[in-house]
This record gives C-alpha cells, sequence and structure tokens, in this order.
C-alpha cells in the first residue's frame, strides 16, 4: 500500500471525513482490522480563508506548496488536496495530485450524466477553474442563481465549516437543489467537502455526487495499486 498524503485543514470538519472514509475503504478492500498508511497535514483554515476574501490566491498557493512538499518529505505517495475551492491553486503545488474535479467529473460520466448541478463556495460556483474542469470532461453544468448561490456559500463559511449543521438550512439547500432539477439537472455535485455533512441522497430527487467519499475512495484505490478510472 502506497502511503497516502491529505493535505487538509479546509476545514477540519471535512478533513476529518477524509480520514475517516480512506480508513474505511481499506477496511473494505483489505478486510480484517487493515487501515490506512497515511500523511495528514492540516493547515490553519482562518488564515487560508482571510487570503481567500483578499483574492490573496498566491500567498495561498505558497502555504499550501509548502504544506504539500512536508507532506512529500513524509513520505506521501499518493496526495490528495482535501477541499474543492484550493483546487483554483492545484497546479501551483509543485507535486502531482489526484486532482478533486477529475475524480467527481468521472463519476458523474461513469453514472451515465451529462448535466448536473453544482454547489459549493461561491468561488467554485463562479469561478473557471472548477466548472470549465468539469466541462472538459463533456459535463454540462449548472450553478444556482445568484440568490441561491450567496445562500449555499453563507451556510458554508457561517455554519459547516464551524461544525454547524441546521434543518433549516438543509431545507434551504433541499431547494436550491429542487431548483436544479427543475432546470434539467440530472445530478448534483456536492462540490465542497462539508456540504455532504449536510446534505446526503434522500435529500435530493437526482443523484447526488458527494466529492469527499469520491476522492477519498479513490486516493485508496490507487494506494493500492488500481489504475484510475476512465469515464467511460
Amino acid at each position: 500500500m502506497k502511503v497516502i498524503g491529505l493535505l487538509g485543514g479546509m476545514s477540519w470538519e471535512s478533513s476529518i471525513e477524509y480520514y475517516r472514509v480512506v480508513n474505511e475503504r481499506v477496511r473494505e478492500r483489505l478486510g480484517g482490522p487493515h487501515s490506512a498508511h497515511c500523511v495528514l497535514y492540516s493547515v490553519d483554515f482562518a488564515e487560508i480563508e482571510r487570503m481567500q476574501s483578499d483574492g490573496r490566491w498566491d500567498e495561498a498557493a505558497a502555504v499550501l506548496r509548502a504544506a504539500a512538499q512536508a507532506l512529500v518529505r513524509a513520505g506521501a505517495e499518493v496526495i490528495v488536496l482535501c477541499t474543492n475551492t484550493m483546487h483554483k491553486v492545484a497546479d501551483d503545488l509543485g507535486v502531482p495530485l489526484l486532482h478533486l474535479a477529475d475524480t467527481t467529473a468521472t463519476a458523474v460520466r461513469r453514472a451515465g450524466l451529462t448535466r448536473v448541478g453544482l454547489l459549493g463556495t461561491a468561488f467554485t460556483m463562479e469561478q473557471d477553474f472548477y466548472t470549465g474542469r468539469l466541462a472538459a470532461h463533456g459535463l454540462d453544468v449548472l450553478v444556482p442563481d445568484p440568490d441561491d448561490r450567496a445562500l449555499v456559500h453563507r451556510v458554508i463559511y457561517d455554519e459547516l465549516v464551524l461544525g454547524v449543521t441546521r434543518e433549516p438550512s438543509r431545507q434551504s439547500y433541499r431547494e436550491v437543489i429542487a431548483r436544479l432539477v427543475d432546470r434539467g439537472a440530472e445530478g448534483v455535485i456536492l462540490g465542497c467537502t462539508e456540504i455532504e455533512l449536510l446534505i446526503t441522497q434522500p435529500d435530493s430527487p437526482v443523484p447526488v455526487f458527494p466529492t469527499t467519499r469520491l476522492h477519498a475512495q479513490l486516493a485508496v484505490d490507487v494506494a493500492l495499486g488500481d489504475d484510475l478510472p476512465r469515464a467511460g
């Protein structure tokens, strides 16, 4: 088993899920008391969040680049950046990554879908680094309207990254999903690693694609020697 490097802390609420899913996947694949060979580097999300808000993406990239290099020095061989939003700087980290958008797009295509809704931070929903990467896989990506985007973003930063899950927010997300479905979405990407702390399949009338789970499971499969899956 190769050593998995988890570049997390953005937020640690979802990094816990990465660690849990990685180890569950190893136990599923190998049985018994097996667990993952992995290394976690957790940054201070408050610092990263300020850089995001100020548009200081180069500084954020430098922080993550140093963390990624630390993972390599610690023996990591399969590295995952445990956040959708910070894939904006994925190409600047100087180490090969299992890209989260590629992972998700492949899962969507293998499910036979091409038109999907995307929920995430405003950065993820509105900027090309993520939607463009999905589109490059042949996906037609729908994002919520401006008011719904603001709601989805606010819940992530004011609640989910703090470990707060509220039923009114869950209901609001359900309504956002329903509006995406009304516009033709065949599935919905939970494109922020915290969203699946709030939303699961029963909350959606169409398939959901939980990016944290998909990413963590793929990391294990690659660490165990599997080839990267193709979209089909």
